[in-house]
């Protein structure tokens, strides 16, 4: 396969992926990308993507932007071009939106807004689902996602869990 080819099968990859944008989200990721490249290479390089990022809202760490250069940057140039930062952004994206879905789910548990689900709270949720579950069962729920051990789960506790099942 000719790297043409290649290449272009690559950017149709990508034009799928950004299918599930708003032309008004794709908008918005095209002219982040313009803004930082200022020379008008149709690419952009680390500094840049961490800023262009910063301006649709996401607070990237220096080593979370080394990841995803390393993950797109194929070629090792060191930037990333349009369509690479679509896809890029594109997945960041569905993840700020399933972070969100994750969060309603979690208020929707702590009722009583302490910020965490006690066992309390998953027996009334379980409960009002008509759930038939023992204390045993619930408990046991918690104590899976309880990471820090204080017998509750915090949102990120729960937001980690709700990954690891895959349900968002």
């Amino acid at each position: 396969m000719s790297y043409r080819k290649a290449a272009s099968a690559r950017r149709d990859k990508a034009k799928t992926r950004s299918a599930g944008l708003t032309e008004e989200q794709k908008q918005e990721i095209r002219e982040a990308f313009d803004l930082f490249d200022t020379d008008g290479s149709g690419t952009i390089d680390a500094k840049e993507l961490k800023v262009a990022m910063r301006a649709l809202g996401f607070e990237p760490k220096k080593e979370e932007i080394k990841k995803m250069i390393a993950d797109i940057d194929k070629d090792g140039s060191g930037t990333i071009d349009f369509e690479e930062f679509l896809q890029m952004m594109t997945a960041k994206m569905g993840e700020r939106d399933s972070r969100e879905e994750i969060m309603k789910a979690f208020r929707l548990f702590d009722d009583d807004e302490t910020g965490k689900i006690s066992f309390k709270n998953l027996k009334r949720v379980a409960k009002e689902l008509g759930e038939n579950m023992t204390d045993e069962e619930l408990q046991e729920m918690i104590d899976e996602a309880d990471r820090d051990g204080d017998g509750e789960v915090n949102e990120e506790e729960f937001f980690r869990i709700m990954k690891k099942t895959s349900l968002f």
